[in-house]
């Protein structure tokens, strides 16, 4: 019986997964990344704790068919190389070969972790079931992938998805990425904390002034909105409408063009549930052609961290052929 490894990759944590044939999760571990130490740290640190979970269950190298890693940023996942992390810091490193060879051989695939976040999900979380999975992610920021009938879209060099750079009209709020009024800078952890802080700035009433005075604003982050929401707070309540409006227009757009049985949202923002997901639904449906409203669900992710890594694992076991 082959298991396999699934590695997901982030700037602040690496969670690991060790899974046997049928993608039955056995042992996770997680780790501090360590990225200002250097790539080469890094892959070791993933090299050492995949022999440590293979001991834990018994088992060596040769019981590990195939190694999968879901990295941040822009990945060419043909060549297995890193293309661009901003987190990590990371530019045209050859991960898959870096690793492989650590790892003595064992063939190691990689890709981006939202694409094997969304592979885990349609796998065995919310899009089990479905021919045709769109997968969102609400965290620093935004992005997207789908899966037909078990098999990643890819677009032109690798880079569909970017549904957080759809220009959102009057907004201008600057992204990390250079643009402004990015969907990302409002449909975010970082986006939701941003406009409430704003508003707290302009004067206007709220609860979070009161949990946050003076230079403590700046702390606030998207779970004190939803804490806030829960608390009655018309400003908080008045914020996640607004970003669930922006979020339906952006996937408007991502229903229209890539036509999903169902949508899953997950990422930190998504802890809003239907705090945020309501205002969404109700904006969205005016939006899209009966054709789409009518089949399409919107689901909030199952898996939470385990979704990166049985993603991972299913791709390595799929691109590995076993």
């Amino acid at each position: 019986m082959s298991h396999f490894i699934g590695v997901d990759i982030g700037g602040t944590n690496i969670v690991f997964g060790l899974l046997d044939d049928e993608l039955n999760l056995l042992r996770k571990s997680k780790k501090p990344t360590g990225a200002a130490n250097g790539v080469d740290y890094v892959l070791n640190l993933i090299a050492s704790t995949i022999d440590e979970l293979l001991a834990e269950q018994g088992l060596s190298r040769a019981d590990l068919g195939a190694v999968g890693m879901g990295n941040p940023g822009f990945v060419d996942p043909e060549r297995g190389v890193a293309l661009s992390s901003a987190n990590l810091k990371w530019e045209n490193v050859p991960v898959a070969e870096k690793l492989g060879g650590l790892l003595g051989g064992i063939p190691v695939f990689i890709d981006n972790d939202v694409k094997m976040y969304t592979y885990g999900e349609a796998a065995r979380g919310a899009g089990r079931g479905y021919k045709h999975v769109l997968g969102v992610t609400l965290g620093t920021g935004i992005a997207a992938a789908m899966v037909n009938e078990g098999k990643l879209y890819y677009g032109s060099g690798f880079l569909a998805g970017e549904l957080g750079h759809v220009p959102m009209e009057g907004e201008s709020a600057l992204c990390g990425c250079g643009m402004r009024g990015c969907l990302e800078t409002i449909a975010s952890a970082t986006g939701i904390a941003r406009i409430a802080r704003e508003r707290l700035e302009r004067g206007e009433a709220s609860v979070l002034g009161e949990w946050f005075p003076g230079e403590r604003i700046r702390d606030i982050t998207a779970a004190d909105v939803s804490r806030a929401y829960d608390a009655g707070d018309a400003l908080a309540a008045d914020v996640l409408r607004f970003v669930g409006v922006k979020l339906a227009i952006g996937l408007a757009w991502a229903i229209t063009l890539w036509s999903p049985d169902v949508v899953v949202i997950g990422g930190g923002a998504a802890n809003a549930g239907e705090r945020l997901l309501a205002p969404m639904r109700e904006a969205l449906m005016p939006l899209i052609l009966p054709m789409y409203r009518n089949r399409v669900v919107i689901k909030p992710a199952e898996m939470n961290d385990d979704a990166g890594v049985v993603g991972s694992a299913a791709f390595a076991r799929s691109r590995a052929g076993l």
